[in-house]
């Protein structure tokens, strides 16, 4: 039985993620030392402040990365190892950790990656106006037949099949709206706007995607030592020019984290464990196979040595 560890995403982020970690680990504070120094900004400060920088989508995603890697080094200080996990897997953002994990990335490559990443996600957001649309209870042929319908008022596409009934959508403002109108007609009860800078996994993102190509040209991505599972195909991939070409097409393609999952339990994956902050993940796991067993290490108190 195979185990598997898997990274959140944006909107996993709440001002002092990763704070904890750094006052109970030496090796979780030097994380951020090196994040700090790397970015030239102190990325910790924007982490842990009381304000709403934690939120902007620029911080965000240095913030998910660096509080997720700074948490598997605190557990392999405490006796925990490396060596019974068969496959990784991240949500969107996550895909960076789970490389960085798997061995394809260096910690300082993906850090700048991710950095780009979020200010160009961020750029192409106020370049094209947009959002993102939370359908309650939706099936994937519901919110496929929604997006067509209001892709006739701009860019509409489904963004999200993250479990089943957690489906989104996302695109133009003029074309969610239309989304919305049209929900009940297409037996969706509910819809909600999420709070977001922009329709992240959809064509809006396209000039950052035309960004990211460039920047992942110049950065060395080695085979991943154990299973790697990706959002944009929901299947393994091993070698490291497929892997440049996802994480380009990654961020204007729907995040297939459902399909992931399955295909991980088909792996042999019985187990999952998620570092990171908050437990998004496992909630979803929750929703997509209840047979599975999950475990969070969002906070010090989670971990206990050996585990």
């Amino acid at each position: 039985m195979g185990l598997g560890l898997l990274f959140p995403g944006q909107g996993a982020q709440h001002p002092g993620m990763g704070e904890d970690w750094c006052a109970a680990s030496p090796e979780a504070r030097a994380t951020f030392e090196t994040a700090d120094r790397v970015l030239g900004f102190p990325l910790a400060k924007a982490c842990w402040s009381a304000g709403d920088d934690v939120n902007r989508t620029d911080i965000a995603q240095p913030g998910i990365f660096t509080t997720s890697v700074a948490i598997v080094r605190a557990l392999e200080a405490r006796g925990w190892s490396r060596a019974p996990f068969t496959l990784t897997a991240g949500l969107s953002l996550g895909e960076y950790t789970a490389l960085w994990f798997a061995g394809c990335i260096t910690f300082e490559d993906g850090l700048k990656l991710v950095r780009l990443r979020g200010q160009a996600m961020q750029a192409a957001s106020e370049q094209i106006p947009s959002t993102m649309l939370s359908l309650m209870g939706a099936t994937e042929e519901q919110a496929r037949a929604l997006a067509a319908a209001a892709a006739a008022n701009g860019i509409c596409q489904v963004a999200n099949l993250n479990a089943p009934g957690q489906v989104v959508l996302s695109g133009e403002l003029a074309a969610i709206a239309q989304a919305e109108l049209l929900a009940k007609d297409h037996g969706i009860r509910r819809t909600r706007r999420l709070v977001v800078a922009g329709g992240f996994h959809s064509e809006c993102m396209r000039p950052a995607a035309q960004r990211l190509e460039a920047a992942l040209r110049e950065v060395e991505i080695r085979a991943p030592r154990i299973e790697f599972l990706t959002n944009v195909t929901g299947e393994r991939v091993t070698e490291p020019a497929a892997i440049r070409a996802h994480l380009a097409n990654q961020v204007c393609a729907s995040v297939l984290w459902e399909k992931s999952m399955r295909r991980a339990i088909e792996l042999g994956v019985r187990e999952f464990a998620e570092p990171g902050p908050g437990n998004v993940l496992c909630a979803l796991l929750g929703k997509i196979d209840a047979s599975v067993a999950t475990r969070s290490y969002a906070r010090p108190a989670d971990a206990a040595v050996g585990s």
